[in-house]
């Protein structure tokens, strides 16, 4: 069953790891799915080719979600050319990793706009485009809310943000029926953070269920928050780390 069958969807950073489980998932259930990428042409285009050799719907455009106005000119491209917009889902993000003392502000500025700046961009222009019953979905991270070990600090502040933002966007959109929730994965099998890596053990350690999870567990639970049914659940968290920390 297509529970999203003819929808249109904006996904951003969708052509690799989670982003792209969540592209596949929501091709799958039936929707028009277009994605944004910065620097992987070639998986977006295979990704792309993937999903259209299976008969679903997909399409890829090169954007910069550190450039002011990338996303938004991406999603103005998608109502153009679609007549609408349903579900939006912000999955790019990006990490800088290195002792504190460190980093400068030029960091700062790269890891907010991304993690932080263009999620506000991306649904400000949904906001104004979308109709009844749309749908935001935002992919944070765990450690917004706990914070494992060290150089973490500017990614987990970003990240924290995102809470915060969810909560007053469900408030502001509630009364057009248009649901806003946010998602914060844990460690998930992917080329950011492979399940067999140094670090990984660490971190499997910290679980309650011991082992990494799959981009596929997150787009379980997006497909699920794009759908109708979900038409009364927003500005909610849902945090999937297999117990991280719990």
């Amino acid at each position: 069953m297509q529970n999203l069958k003819d929808k249109v969807a904006f996904v951003t950073g969708g052509s690799r790891g989670i982003g792209a489980a969540i592209v596949r998932r929501l091709a799958a259930e039936g929707a028009k799915v277009t994605f944004t990428y910065v620097n992987g042409k070639a998986q977006a285009e295979a990704l792309v080719s993937e999903l259209a050799g299976r008969g679903l719907n997909a399409a890829a455009i090169q954007s910069d979600n550190a450039k002011e106005g990338a996303v938004s000119a991406a999603i103005d491209q998608v109502v153009e050319h679609y007549g609408r917009l349903d579900i939006l889902v912000n999955s790019a993000g990006v990490y800088v990793g290195k002792p504190f003392e460190e980093h400068t502000t030029g960091d700062y500025d790269y890891v907010m706009n991304v993690n932080v700046k263009s999620v506000f961009e991306a649904c400000l222009s949904a906001a104004r485009k979308m109709e009844r019953a749309g749908r935001i979905i935002t992919i944070g991270s765990c450690m917004a809310d706990r914070v494992a070990g060290p150089q973490a600090t500017l990614y987990a502040a970003s990240k924290s943000a995102l809470s915060g933002f969810t909560k007053g966007l469900a408030r502001d959109l509630g009364l057009k029926d248009i649901t806003v929730n946010l998602i914060q994965p844990g460690p998930v099998d992917t080329d950011m953070n492979p399940a067999s890596s140094a670090f990984s053990d660490s971190q499997r350690a910290m679980m309650a269920i011991p082992k990494y999870g799959r981009p596929e567990h997150i787009a379980d639970a997006v497909a699920f928050l794009a759908s109708p049914a979900n038409s009364y659940t927003t500005g909610s968290v849902f945090t999937i780390d297999g117990g991280t920390l719990s």
